[in-house]
């Protein structure tokens, strides 16, 4: 029986992909065909989809974006069999988008279909997990610190060792906590993973209740994520069926419980502290550190708290090994980032490539350039609170402590396009705006400072053209900056004064000044 392979992603249903099933099938039924329409997740080629493949001889055979007005003559050209029509883009794994990238994190996603274990283990499922069961917590723990793997939740603090701390605290009770409460502007690479292969995650978190000796592990997941609920509970309750989790896993004496819980719709509760409050039933504030959730987290015990990338990315370093890993990427920035592009380019998708990738690559050899054909002028890198780049910061390359030195974020790999018409005196305001939204109001510098700040940004917007204490206003903006910086509680006041001050800096003009560089952000920095 031939396999249709048709997406369940939900950027893929947001286009359609469900209406393009239903037609497939229903096609197939008229002209007394059989065929096996599987749910596949995305390749992550978004503007290509409805993506649908077709299983041949040769391979895969993509025809895409597929609507269900293409259905009809997709059958005429006899498409089943890789048919010759103008949606024909020839064997998946030859097109050059996903050629040119090193996907290991998502090495299955949109190859299987997300809630079939055993789609899974034929595409070297459990190995990681088989692994990590002859060895002790400590080696696990050892393997993921020598990877390098760092968190890909956006401080980009080693793995290995908030392991390493929690593995030794005395602690009756321990937890793994899954950050899935992905709310970055233009990130969707753990929604990706959530729905499009929701067992790396699983067993990523297993490894790691296992390395540390925890027995119950929590996804925190974006309310906003339907879909991903109802793929992580299918995939939980098969993997527990199987064996893969809850009591005696795979036959041993180890225990790891897994239960997914909705997020509380606030962005703050992204910050590792607030998640947790809002685990425990309450209002999504900052908790002040020492102590550290590693010792002292979830309900007062042991918790590492991971991202879900962090997490997925866990199985194949104990199925390949440390080393296999580390040979991926530069400097300090080991193994591979899911980069996720969005804004104002022709082809937006996921692209998972090694560290060292530069953003000019990323927006034209991937992108394609800009949607409208205009200049690209601005990029923001990592989500609401990282910093505006200009084209002469385009050949950096995607390294964490590269964007350090220009005072920028790589963060969860969201890259957000704009082209010249983008008027940055807004894109400043709208940081201030969003910290004043989304603050949990617990510290002053965040809680007024934001608030504040949209004030002065209004100000400084309307005396652009008589020049009325405009330059008392930039300065006020960069005092205010300085404190929330310095002052904040946690990294959403602490990193607003990323967007705003790289939007001064780099983009002057519009806010009525010359560009002046870097000098005023490195004293802020200071």
């Amino acid at each position: 029986m031939i396999k249709v392979y048709v997406p369940r992603d939900s950027s893929a249903l947001s286009l359609g992909a469900d209406r393009t099933a239903k037609a497939i099938a229903a096609e197939a039924a008229k002209r007394g065909i059989k065929i096996e329409l599987i749910r596949n997740g995305s390749r992550g080629l978004f503007w290509l989809e409805p993506f649908v493949e077709i299983e041949t001889a040769k391979g895969r055979m993509a025809y895409a974006p597929v609507q269900p007005k293409d259905v009809a003559s997709l059958f005429d050209a006899d498409f089943l069999h890789g048919g010759t029509h103008t949606l024909n883009l020839g064997l998946t794994e030859n097109i050059e988008w996903l050629k040119k990238q090193q996907r290991l994190t998502f090495a299955r996603v949109g190859i299987t279909d997300p809630v079939s274990l055993d789609d899974y283990l034929a595409h070297d499922g459990y190995k990681g997990l088989k692994n990590a069961l002859k060895l002790t917590g400590a080696e696990i723990v050892k393997v993921v610190t020598d990877s390098g793997l760092r968190g890909r939740g956006g401080a980009a603090f080693p793995t290995g060792i908030k392991w390493n701390t929690v593995l030794g605290c005395k602690s009756e009770q321990k937890y793994i906590v899954c950050n899935a409460d992905e709310g970055d502007s233009g990130t969707y690479s753990d929604r990706m993973i959530m729905e499009d292969d929701p067992f790396v995650l699983i067993e990523g978190m297993t490894i790691a209740g296992i390395a540390v000796g925890a027995t119950q592990g929590y996804i925190y997941l974006r309310s906003e994520y339907p879909h991903a609920l109802k793929t992580l509970n299918e995939a939980i309750m098969k993997a527990e069926k199987a064996g893969y989790l809850g009591e005696k896993i795979c036959g041993t004496t180890h225990t790891f419980k897994l239960e997914v819980r909705r997020a509380a719709g606030a962005y703050i509760c992204g910050e590792e502290t607030s998640l947790l409050e809002s685990l425990e039933g309450r209002r999504g504030q900052v908790r002040f550190k020492p102590p550290l959730p590693a010792i002292e987290g979830l309900f007062g015990k042991p918790t590492v708290v991971n991202n879900v990338i962090s997490l997925a990315t866990v199985p194949i370093i104990l199925d390949k090994g440390a080393q296999f890993y580390a040979d991926y990427g530069i400097g300090r920035s080991r193994g591979t980032l899911p980069i996720q592009l969005a804004g104002n380019l022709k082809q937006t998708g996921l692209v998972e490539l090694a560290f060292g990738a530069t953003l000019r690559e990323l927006l034209y050899d991937f992108g394609g350039g800009s949607a409208t054909g205009k200049p690209i002028r601005a990029v923001q890198v990592g989500g609401p609170l990282g910093a505006f780049l200009p084209e002469s910061q385009f050949d950096t390359p995607l390294d964490y402590e590269e964007f350090s030195k220009i005072w920028a974020v790589l963060g969860h790999g969201g890259i957000v396009v704009f082209d010249d018409t983008v008027d940055m005196a807004k894109m400043a305001r709208y940081a201030f705006e969003f910290c004043a939204i989304e603050s949990c109001g617990k510290c002053t510098p965040c809680r007024i400072g934001s608030t504040r700040g949209v004030e002065v940004i209004d100000k400084i917007t309307a005396s652009k053209a008589s020049g009325k204490d405009h330059e008392k206003n930039i300065q006020l903006v960069r005092d205010l900056s300085d404190t929330m910086f310095n002052g904040s509680l946690c990294a959403l006041g602490g990193m607003t004064p990323y967007p705003v001050l790289s939007a001064i800096n780099h983009f002057g003009e519009d806010f009525g000044l010359e560009n002046k560089g870097l000098e005023k952000i490195k004293e802020v920095a200071a």
